[in-house]
């Protein structure tokens, strides 16, 4: 069985951002949570959005804003706060996204490294999509850990872990 995925269209996320991207990542744009990690996040993301009726625009900004202002691969307990205010402050200049929408975001970004389960639909796959990455690491998806029913299905966790890995 082939478990290669076409990665998804990211009509969102445009040349200018990835721009800005690169020069405010303050880590290696080829480690742990640089450009490879925000790319497979966004795949999971859109893989999961096919099963849910969730705002797909906030779950790209999300794959590509989380860990945007890492200070440490390990140990950075603000990042998601520090990704939440840069949402707002950036919202205009590149997102356009709706009062609602982008408070969504805010949220998904505070709340992404926390063990929170419970949220909006699509806070909730924004999390799953990347708790399904952390393959990359070496951690194999616990589907408790996991907010949707899709993300928890055994095929689901095993095709994201593998791409986690051969990517790593």
């Amino acid at each position: 069985m082939n478990n290669r995925v076409a990665i998804p269209v990211m009509p969102c996320i445009t040349p200018e951002f990835m721009r800005f991207a690169w020069e405010r990542f303050q880590l290696d744009w080829h480690g742990l949570h640089g450009l490879a990690h925000w790319r497979r996040v966004c795949q999971n993301g859109l893989l999961l959005a096919e099963h849910y009726d969730v705002d797909t625009e906030v779950i790209q900004w999300f794959a590509f804003l989380h860990d945007l202002e890492r200070q440490d691969d390990y140990e950075d307990l603000l990042h998601g706060e520090r990704a939440a205010d840069l949402a707002a402050a950036i919202n205009n200049t590149f997102m356009g996204l709706s009062r609602q929408s982008l408070a969504l975001l805010e949220f998904a970004c505070r709340g992404h490294s926390d063990d929170y389960t419970m949220a909006d639909i699509t806070v909730r796959v924004c999390w799953d999509a990347d708790r399904l990455d952390l393959g990359r690491v070496g951690v194999y998806p616990n589907p408790h850990y996991l907010c949707t029913s899709k993300a928890r299905e055994a095929r689901v966790i095993e095709a994201a872990y593998d791409r986690a890995v051969v990517a790593s």
